[in-house]
């Protein structure tokens, strides 16, 4: 006679159980309209700036929202730790609409970038309550399964957004890319907010100096940049602004990388250089990609979108290869990665800007191009950061994560800014436009030359010691 089985312990109840259904819901819709939108801005903003002129203020578009969005992460959840995250969630979604109206209905180039800086504010603040909800709102047996549903809530627009942000433009026009969005952020409320309401607040103490440094590094970028606006008009004026925007950039850097960052120091400080040159080189040129494939090359906004889709299908699978590749030789190829991966994003921004600019290559060489800037993206970007958390002291690991996080979106600010600046300098010395898009993507180039110097400084084998060296390794050392 067979014993009877034990009784089956039920399994818990996954982030889509009748508990917490809504405020999954609501936390992956506020992070894929976050994403929509920063993605998507790329593909309509060159029928934007046909529409509306002040094609000098293009950068800004980028560089406005990258630059806000630092300001509002540190910032909420600074007060979410504090005062809840109720008070900081209706101020991110309160901004993050009231950016999408102020764009939608833009009559000028200005008034455009109000409405992205609005946006940047807020969904920086609504991305950093994403992760302060999942902390504190759900168990530790589904945190995993939150995080891993908050990546492919990325994904999905970073594959799709770009066509559907072009096929939508096309369709009614590009004020829909921000107006259509508004219903689905008071559908995220609805969603969010009761489960929030039943949530303590966590009674930290907020402290300033985070908040501090990262207005102080946006301050002293948007100085910057406006002085690379203002130049061809006002040299005087723009020098004036160089000055104290350098210095705020260079105090408040020291504060917010590791020591050795500005000089891609071996090791740790090279690393988050790498993950800075990266993406000043790849989102850089993919700011005027669309741009150049409409303007000169008549692509419209689906088409361009497609092309950019192209790239992020290649860096997911090239991400999916460096994951294969570490595994076989347990981390000690990985600084090799990372300079292919940077010699493909290299060679992708020089086919690209000849794609734009010299007629006599066929439109399709931008979509090959873009296609391996990807796959180099999807072979160093992940690879560089496991290189860098593997150098990170453990009691840093969080601090060296926030400053690759900083890096990553400083310098994409930077270089659309600069390569709207360019951009700028072209017209108003009655260059021609291709001319001026040359310059821009020679912006982004600076990212893609040095970045191979830098890499060429990381660690050639992993650090942690915890893996046994490979018998390829072993042999030759």
């Amino acid at each position: 006679m067979t014993s009877p089985l034990p009784p089956q312990t039920p399994s818990p109840p996954g982030p889509f159980g009748p508990r917490y259904r809504a405020l999954s819901l609501g936390v992956l819709l506020m992070v894929l309209l976050i994403a929509f939108e920063s993605l998507a801005v790329a593909t309509v903003l060159p029928v934007v700036a046909r529409d509306l002129g002040g094609r000098e203020l293009y950068g800004w578009a980028f560089s406005g929202f990258l630059l806000t969005n630092v300001v509002g992460t540190v910032t909420a959840g600074r007060v979410a730790d504090q005062r809840g995250s109720v008070l900081p969630l209706l101020v991110g979604l309160a901004l993050f609409a009231l950016g999408l109206l102020v764009a939608g209905f833009a009559g000028s180039m200005a008034v455009l970038i109000v409405g992205r800086v609005l946006q940047g504010l807020g969904g920086g603040a609504l991305m950093a309550l994403a992760y302060v909800m999942i902390g504190r709102a759900y168990p530790e047996t589904m945190r995993a399964r939150m995080l891993a549903l908050l990546s492919s809530a990325w994904v999905l627009p970073a594959l799709v957004g770009p066509a559907v942000a072009g096929v939508l433009t096309d369709a009614l026009g590009w004020r829909s890319v921000f107006l259509l969005l508004l219903p689905l952020v008071a559908v995220a409320a609805t969603l969010t907010l009761p489960a929030l309401r039943r949530l303590p607040a966590a009674g930290g103490r907020v402290d300033g100096g985070p908040i501090r440094d990262a207005i102080l590094l946006a301050t002293g970028s948007a100085l910057l940049l406006s002085a690379l606006t203002l130049v061809s008009r006002n040299p005087w004026g723009a020098l004036a602004l160089a000055l104290p925007g350098v210095a705020l950039m260079a105090w408040t850097a020291r504060r917010v990388f590791p020591a050795g960052t500005l000089r891609a120091r071996s090791g740790l400080g090279a690393g988050i250089a790498v993950r800075g040159l990266l993406a000043w080189g790849f989102f850089g040129a993919e700011a005027f990609l669309p741009l150049g494939l409409g303007e000169l090359r008549g692509l419209t906004p689906t088409q361009a979108g497609l092309t950019l889709t192209l790239g992020a299908l290649l860096w997911s699978l090239g991400s999916w290869t460096q994951a294969r590749l570490d595994g076989r030789d347990r981390g000690y190829g990985r600084r090799r990665r990372v300079q292919l991966g940077m010699g493909l994003v290299l060679c992708a921004i020089i086919l690209a800007a000849l794609t734009v600019v010299w007629t006599a290559l066929p439109v399709w060489a931008g979509a090959l191009a873009w296609a391996i800037g990807g796959f180099g993206m999807g072979l160093a970007f992940p690879t560089n950061t496991l290189i860098v958390m593997d150098s990170a002291p453990p009691e840093q690991v969080g601090s060296v994560s926030g400053a690759l996080q900083t890096a990553d979106v400083l310098c994409s600010a930077l270089s659309a800014g600069l390569g709207g600046a360019l951009l700028a300098l072209a017209a108003a010395q009655g260059w021609s436009e291709a001319n001026g898009l040359a310059l821009a993507f020679g912006g982004a180039l600076l990212g893609g030359l040095l970045g191979p110097l830098a890499a060429s400084r990381l660690p050639a084998r992993p650090l942690s010691g915890n893996r046994a060296e490979p018998e390829s390794v072993t042999a030759a050392h």
